[in-house]
């Protein structure tokens, strides 16, 4: 399979006319004509992620974030763009990222985050057409307290040096779940206004936090996205039979420590 071909199998299962008007998926290093034997996927396309992809003897690096999504003008190799991208081009390594094209489809970042979590009656939170859009909204098949469900995102999750945090009472009653795998706090309101009781996402805010109209769970960015992996590999296997897929397990989660205060 020429990468040409894969690109065109990556488009069909998350077109890229899905993505939102900032984002920048697609491909961003190879050549169309060159072969593709074997794929690593990730989330994060670091320095790490990159060594691996090169010493397994991949072909392609598919990522969900793009690693060029803020313009640059810069790439020397002092830099950490320019570094990472002349270590992929000299390895012969395409990196190509499925990111927002791949939130909001069937099988997609959130929906898997959703299914995964056990919520039934699933649907996107904040559609962009009929089968499709940003987060999703479903109910737990029995009421739970939040501190249980926080315990059931515990078991689900990898494990994070921030671990998972909430803004209400561990003994707060919950059934109806709203949730975007990644930086979500855009769809807060859009959660409320959908009778959730509790909005789980990423990256969130202080004041954000504070002025939520409903409880909030803020869990790891990359490792609430990180359950697709295996899906957007079995589905990429299923599409390109000649080609070997593989999942890094390395962690990209930016951060590393947490001191747990005593007093």
């Amino acid at each position: 399979m020429q990468l040409r071909d894969f690109v065109a199998e990556c488009d069909r299962l998350w077109p890229i006319s899905g993505a939102d008007d900032w984002d920048k998926p697609g491909l961003v290093t190879g050549a169309l004509s060159q072969n593709v034997e074997r794929v690593l996927l990730s989330i994060d396309v670091t320095e790490e992620v990159v060594d691996q992809a090169i010493a397994l003897g991949a072909n392609v690096l598919f990522a969900h974030h793009p690693p060029l999504l803020k313009g640059v003008n810069y790439l020397a190799e002092d830099g950490r763009k320019g570094s990472l991208v002349a270590k992929a081009i000299r390895a012969d390594l395409a990196i190509f990222s499925a990111h927002t094209n791949a939130d909001i489809v069937f099988d997609g970042v959130s929906d898997v985050f959703a299914k995964r979590l056990g919520l039934e009656q699933v649907v996107p939170l904040v559609p962009v057409s009929e089968s499709a859009g940003h987060g999703r909204i479903g109910v737990l098949p029995t009421d739970l307290r939040l501190g249980e469900l926080v315990e059931r995102l515990s078991d689900l999750l990898p494990v994070t040096a921030r671990g998972i945090a909430s803004s209400a009472s561990a003994d707060t009653p919950v059934r109806r779940v709203a949730l975007c795998g990644g930086a979500g706090d855009a769809f807060i309101e859009q959660a409320f206004a959908a009778g959730a009781d509790v909005y789980i996402t990423s990256d969130l805010r202080h004041h954000v936090a504070q002025e939520s109209p409903l409880p909030l769970v803020d869990v790891s960015h990359w490792a609430s996205e990180s359950l697709w992996l295996e899906v957007a590999s079995q589905r990429l296997a299923n599409a390109c039979s000649e080609v070997e897929f593989s999942v890094s397990e390395l962690v990209t989660d930016p951060w590393v420590f947490n001191q747990e205060r005593t007093k």
